[in-house]
């Protein structure tokens, strides 16, 4: 391994995050940017935090450690936990791994690879496509994307809902154009006029599909889920 992962280390119990630290320095792979007590401040530093790794615990004050990481957008997550009941959940939100307590260095070690491995495939994979907007071309970064959708205005233009909350009016492109271009693993199509990314979904049932997104209503963004794109979808969540 040529470089180091860039890691950030979060428990809100002192002993657990010193011993934590203990068996992350005993670990080649790792750099240890920082370590965190409490998820609050992690969450207010985290735009002057350059790292590439997150290992955190789940139930915290203020904060959980699950929530936290949908707030982190490209970044890698490894969860440290005493209970085993949030795994079917840290496993939702794309999670590299997930450990109980007493963490076991070899146990972490083997996290520790997991997460390398895909940081190495993120970093060699192409990670944006160049468009025409309405305010001229853009560079359309794929972990940013949260929904895809034909333009009110104009249905050969596309609007695109990005994770920060705000929109993207894209022109004249064809919904082949753009499944052609987005990882085929990360987006579905769900009916004529929609392609949402998958780690944007919230809840899905036979049809319908819930965003995290939260509207101007602080109601979350509901779509339909048509017959024509189910047995996509439903392959593509893998149930």
């Amino acid at each position: 391994m040529n470089t180091k992962l860039k890691c950030l280390l979060l428990d809100d119990e002192l002993p657990g995050l010193t011993y934590l630290k203990m068996l992350c320095e005993q670990i080649p792979e790792l750099e240890i940017v920082k370590t965190y007590n409490n998820p609050e401040k992690l969450l207010n530093d985290i735009s002057t935090l350059d790292f590439d790794l997150l290992i955190s615990d789940i139930e915290m004050p203020g904060i959980d450690g699950l929530h936290l990481a949908e707030k982190l957008q490209d970044k890698l997550v490894i969860f440290c936990t005493a209970y085993k009941e949030y795994a079917a959940e840290a496993f939702n939100i794309d999670a590299v791994d997930y450990i109980t307590k007493p963490v076991k260095l070899e146990r972490l070690q083997k996290a520790i690879s997991k997460a390398f491995e895909r940081f190495e495939k993120a970093d060699s994979a192409k990670k944006f496509i160049q468009l025409n907007t309405d305010k001229g071309k853009t560079l359309l970064f794929f972990n940013k994307i949260q929904l895809i959708k034909t333009a009110v205005s104009d249905s050969r233009d596309k609007t695109v809902l990005l994770a920060d909350g705000s929109f993207l009016n894209l022109k004249n492109v064809k919904f082949d154009t753009l499944l052609n271009e987005l990882p085929e693993s990360d987006f579905c199509r769900i009916n004529k006029k929609e392609i949402v990314a998958v780690k944007a979904i919230k809840f899905f049932n036979h049809n319908e599909i819930v965003l995290h997104h939260l509207e101007e209503n602080n109601k979350n963004t509901t779509l339909i889920l048509s017959e024509t794109y189910r047995s996509d979808f439903l392959k593509k969540v893998k149930i």
